[in-house]
């Protein structure tokens, strides 16, 4: 299952994320989005566990959770991430 992990501090690692996500089971990747043009973090990524109980325990215990270590005390957003097609049109920009 892939899992979005949003409102994360600027200065999470990709090895924090992991950490943060291994006590629940075994991790496949982890993808911490940046900047192309900078370089820093742009406070979200996505984290994929391959055993899908794994990931949903995951996802229960540290959503809207603030975690002390490692990921710097923030309230996570966590939820299974949706393809690009299924997200909600943001409607027209003006």
């Amino acid at each position: 299952m892939n899992i979005y992990v949003g409102n994360l501090a600027y200065s999470v690692t990709q090895e924090d994320l992991r950490d943060a996500f291994a006590a629940y089971g075994e991790i496949a990747s982890v993808n911490l989005i940046t900047d192309k043009f900078t370089g820093d973090s742009k406070g979200f990524g996505f984290v994929e566990m391959p055993n899908n109980s794994e990931a949903d325990a995951a996802i229960k215990a540290l959503n809207e959770t603030p975690n002390e270590t490692p990921l710097k005390g923030r309230n996570l957003k966590v939820n299974q991430a949706k393809p690009r097609g299924e997200r909600p049109s943001r409607g027209p920009r003006w």
